[in-house]
């Protein structure tokens, strides 16, 4: 029984990501948000189970891959879709293209043995966790800015482009994934996660996708200057 259970954790995962999608294609966006935030979770400790219970399996490396694509592909790329839906009939269909490139991620992780300490390119969770607190958390506020409100489509598809990129760019990104707790060695991480506190406390909802876009460009500085830290 309990190498089923890892399995179960991740169809609860790939079912939260079903549901994320239902409330995002009717404009609900903050629950979709929730079921993706809860879909992480179960992505979390799917993996942790595994190794706990000794149950790893291949069956299971692909059913996680396709769980998160759902979760961490298509939903976000509904939630964007129906959000641009108002403003062009055809344009948005081309915010899609994530849920393809979230596919293409999450094949090229289980094949790249680099990835076992950091994450090269973006992982899936961070950028569909970006889009779905940008939409749920600023979405009202981008409307009621002129300039972007006219120009929603351009900005919102040149944004998903770069996010693609992001995806499956050659740029490490570091993990959370402490050996000591000590601050030599992990300075980025901690400096890291005491700047998200603010960052939550000004933008709310919307400070998880300022607190993606700041742990990219960190990966970014960091990789620049600190090689050896990734």
């Amino acid at each position: 029984m309990k190498r089923h259970i890892p399995n179960i954790i991740t169809c609860c995962n790939l079912i939260s990501g079903c549901i994320a999608t239902y409330f995002a294609f009717f404009g609900i966006f903050e629950i979709a948000l929730v079921m993706i935030v809860v879909g992480a979770v179960f992505d979390f400790f799917d993996g942790m189970t595994a190794r706990l219970l000794h149950v790893s399996s291949p069956i299971g490396k692909e059913l996680d891959s396709l769980a998160d694509n759902i979760t961490f592909g298509f939903a976000p790329s509904a939630i964007v879709f129906t959000f641009l839906v108002p403003y062009n009939e055809l344009l948005p269909f081309l915010v899609f293209i994530m849920a393809a490139f979230s596919a293409l991620r999450l094949a090229k992780f289980n094949l790249d043995e680099r990835q076992t300490t950091s994450f090269i390119g973006l992982p899936t969770p961070a950028n569909a966790l970006f889009w779905a607190s940008l939409i749920a958390g600023a979405g009202d506020w981008m409307k009621s800015i002129p300039f972007i409100n006219a120009n929603m489509n351009v900005i919102l598809l040149f944004m998903v482009f770069v996010s693609c990129y992001l995806l499956i760019a050659e740029i490490p990104m570091f993990a959370l994934k402490f050996k000591t707790w000590s601050f030599k060695g992990n300075e980025v991480k901690y400096i890291f996660l005491l700047t998200c506190i603010p960052l939550l406390l000004i933008f709310n909802i919307s400070g998880f996708a300022a607190i993606i876009a700041w742990y990219v460009i960190l990966s970014i500085i960091t990789n620049k200057l600190l090689p050896h830290h990734q």
